[in-house]
């Protein structure tokens, strides 16, 4: 049986329907709209002052023609101010956080630091610029914000190059991500942080082998730097099936001045360290072998036995605590524990009671225990070398070794000979 439907109610609802397809196409006009109002660009900056900005930065800027906003995402902010900020950070739980802010001011704080600014635009189908600008808007938000920090897996590099991935629908990591890169971790380390011997020495000590293998290019943009130099040339096909590069315009915002520059390829560091180990060793010897008064030069060689101790004893203690209480991964199987580790810091009491006892039984036994540790210190580090010869073992500590084996050869020379003068001096007086 047929129900007659009402003239009026057909004609409201041809009216709501169409009102609807009209509201839809409207919706997806707007979206549209939107995403042709975007321009995306990416801000690399260069080098800071402190150490953690010796790496640069980068950020997603984003210009909206409609709201006149240009907006700076950043993946790399944190505060000293956090809870327990050091205590996280000895642990290698380090919270980092994803903050949005006004591009220009962002832009006059680089340039008042002296750190330079390049700007590149890209250029993404409209849907594209939207799905991107969706994606960083979310990552804002308080409850998604906060992320644990990694040196080289997890930064502000590695979330720009995802986001970047996700605009190209994976292209990026397709062309990037099995070939092979130009350096290693450590090798793009030192490239910023040569400048610097103390630092450079220090950071690469607590550094073991994992950061000596291979990686990919992929890998290697955890660095800004290499984030730039990859999709300056970076080639894709759009929507459209016509080839398109990625960087439609690069803008130099601003060039710092009074910067050390990052190499384009690392030095060989360990001649360096070798030649100040060797001079610092040949005039330890030129002192104890043309030094007259020997309780003058008993009392610097213990003194400077000491400030060994405490310097090589509180690196070898912190690469301890990290290698092995830690989340610091990037530090661990690191061989050079076995000839540099806390035991050094029982010299600067033993290098300190050699200087100034008035007893020659007991600086006698000091002496040979002294003599007992600079001997394994040799032994350890000649291990490390020897260990090479395997294919598990392939730490790149050259210069540790160059550094350290001089030294601990020369002091063990000069405290068997101390020693050894000792026992004639006794027999004489016998």
């Amino acid at each position: 049986m047929l129900t007659r439907i009402a003239p009026g109610i057909v004609r409201k609802t041809a009216v709501l329907l169409a009102l609807l397809l009209l509201a839809s196409s409207f919706s997806l006009y707007a979206q549209s709209r939107r995403g042709d109002a975007l321009t995306l660009k990416i801000a690399l900056m260069g080098p800071g002052d402190e150490v953690y900005f010796w790496f640069g930065h980068i950020g997603l800027v984003v210009e909206d023609r409609i709201t006149g906003q240009t907006r700076f995402f950043d993946w790399g902010v944190f505060s000293f101010d956090n809870d327990n900020f050091f205590a996280n950070f000895a642990f290698g739980r380090l919270l980092y956080s994803c903050m949005v802010s006004q591009a220009d001011a962002n832009y006059s704080a680089y340039i008042h630091h002296d750190r330079s600014i390049t700007l590149y635009t890209l250029d993404l189908p409209a849907e594209k610029k939207e799905e991107i600008l969706r994606f960083a808007e979310n990552n804002m938000l308080p409850e998604n914000r906060d992320y644990y920090y990694h040196q080289f897996r997890d930064n502000c590099a590695n979330r720009i190059r995802d986001i970047l991935d996700l605009g190209l629908d994976g292209k990026l990591k397709e062309k990037y991500g099995n070939a092979p890169g130009r350096y290693t971790y450590r090798q793009h380390v030192r490239r910023h942080t040569w400048f610097n011997p103390f630092v450079d020495w220090l950071i690469n000590f607590w550094m073991g082998q994992d950061i000596d293998r291979p990686i990919t290019e992929w890998e290697e943009m955890f660095l800004p730097s290499e984030i730039g130099m990859r999709i300056r040339d970076f080639h894709y096909t759009g929507p459209d099936g016509i080839d398109r590069a990625l960087v439609s315009s690069t803008e130099l915002l601003y060039r710092s001045k009074n910067r050390p520059a990052v190499l384009d390829a690392p030095r060989l560091q360990w001649p360096r360290e070798l030649l100040a180990s060797s001079r610092f060793s040949a005039l330890l010897l030129a002192l104890f072998l043309f030094t007259k008064k020997k309780n003058g030069f008993r009392i610097c060689i213990g003194l400077i036995q000491s400030l060994l101790g405490l310097f090589f004893g509180a690196a070898g203690s912190a690469l301890f605590f990290m290698s092995f209480f830690t989340n610091h991964d990037y530090t661990y199987n690191n061989s050079n524990i076995l000839f540099v580790n806390p035991l050094f810091l029982a010299v600067i009491p033993l290098g300190i009671i050699f200087a100034f006892t008035k007893s020659p039984k007991k600086r006698f036994v000091i002496g040979r225990v002294l003599r007992v540790f600079w001997v394994c210190v040799v032994l350890g580090g000649l291990l490390t070398m020897v260990m090479k010869l395997f294919p598990a073992f392939y730490q790149q500590n050259q210069v540790d070794q160059a550094l350290i084996l001089p030294m601990a050869l020369t002091l063990a020379f000069i405290m068997m000979r101390l020693s050894s003068f000792k026992k004639r001096e006794k027999g004489k007086l016998k």
